[in-house]
């Protein structure tokens, strides 16, 4: 079992982990996912030792391995790191290089080292490349050698860290099949991976990682199909956010429209949508909202989702309880109508800002 208690690591102009705390248990499997920079990577390498944090503990077992006079080299015995870049030793066969680990840090003998690393190629489809070089092989070839050579210390813990990120797209299932196989040994594994399909598919956790930490965790099926966070929700559903803040009647109102146009091209959104998008805008903000307003405090947040090519406006004001969609009168409500499929409101007393209206935008 690992255990993370508060870890923190910071660097000179950046802190990746702020409070971590998780117990991975024995035979979890672990996606980790999230956006790029959020501190997936770290958080493996720390769990490794490979990076020392600033502050927290690890307790694998039971014991604190982030102690002064902890045996590092014992610990990652039992816990092996599969990389990016596959790490493998060019002027090495590819026997050799699952040999050597063994006979160094092990105590094996050749011959059971050679053994033993057979035996691993033979499970990972690779026994006729035994005699090759490194140079001499596909990237998925190498990842696979690599994840041989981490079997080959029968480790208790497998860190996979984006295994299949440096390698081309056809290469990618073989690595992803290897890794499949690897999840039924009963070991104990963590995946940091960007390719969603199979972090769910192979995993019985999953960690979203942002904000400095598990931003939410949850079964594969809670995470995927039921996200609780909002964030979590952006991401598993790949929606594009534009958030705009309002806070004077007086605001830059060709400005935002700039803003949202150039949000819209940058995503690909549809230009007929884009009208669409900005017209919603100007009539429930610029004409609906804004004049009943004496200090006006709105959120406009526009969500698109280039899978569905949908989009959605939510727009979160304070004040008074006030209902646009009762306005039927209005010309205003009357043209936001020619641009929205759908519009809703509701008064949320637990908000910060208790007005919500969403709209769902015509493509």
């Amino acid at each position: 079992m690992i255990e993370l208690i508060s870890l923190r690591k910071e660097y000179d102009n950046v802190t990746p982990l702020t409070d971590v705390s998780a117990v991975i248990n024995d035979g979890d499997i672990v996606s980790v996912i999230g956006p790029s920079g959020m501190g997936k990577s770290t958080l493996l390498r720390c769990i490794n030792m490979l990076e020392k944090p600033t502050s927290g503990q690890i307790l694998v077992n039971g014991e604190d391995i982030t102690k002064p006079g902890c045996d590092l080299g014992k610990v990652r015995q039992k816990m092996g790191m599969v990389f990016q870049s596959f790490n493998l030793f060019g002027h090495l066969t590819v026997i050799e290089n699952i040999m050597m680990p063994q006979i160094d840090l092990l105590g094996r003998s050749r011959q059971e080292g050679y053994e033993e690393g057979m035996r691993l190629l033979q499970i990972v489809g690779l026994a006729e490349k035994a005699f090759n070089y490194p140079d001499e092989m596909s990237g998925g070839q190498k990842q696979r050698v690599a994840i041989a050579r981490t079997l080959a210390m029968d480790p208790d813990t497998i860190l996979l860290d984006e295994p299949t990120s440096a390698l081309d797209p056809t290469m990618v299932g073989e690595v992803q099949a290897v890794i499949s196989e690897l999840a039924k040994m009963g070991k104990t594994m963590m995946i940091v991976t960007h390719e969603m399909n199979f972090a769910r598919s192979i995993a019985n956790r999953v960690f979203y990682m942002d904000e400095g930490g598990i931003y939410e965790e949850g079964t594969p099926e809670e995470i995927f199909d039921h996200p609780v966070k909002e964030k979590t929700r952006r991401f598993i559903h790949k929606l594009k956010v534009l958030e705009l803040e309002i806070r004077e009647k007086s605001f830059d109102f060709i400005g935002v429209q700039t803003e949202i146009e150039s949000y819209c091209r940058k995503n690909l959104v549809p230009y007929r949508m884009m009208n669409h998008i900005q017209l919603a805008f100007e009539e429930m903000i610029q004409q609906i909202l804004v004049p009943k307003m004496t200090e006006p405090d709105i959120c406009c947040t526009i969500e698109y989702s280039d899978e569905q090519q949908k989009a959605l406006l939510t727009v979160d004001y304070g004040g008074e309880q006030f209902d646009p969609t009762k306005d039927e009168d209005e010309l205003p409500m009357s043209v936001l109508r020619s641009a929205v499929s759908d519009i809703s409101y509701e008064w949320i007393s637990e908000a910060d800002r208790k007005n919500c209206v969403i709209m769902k935008v015509l493509s």
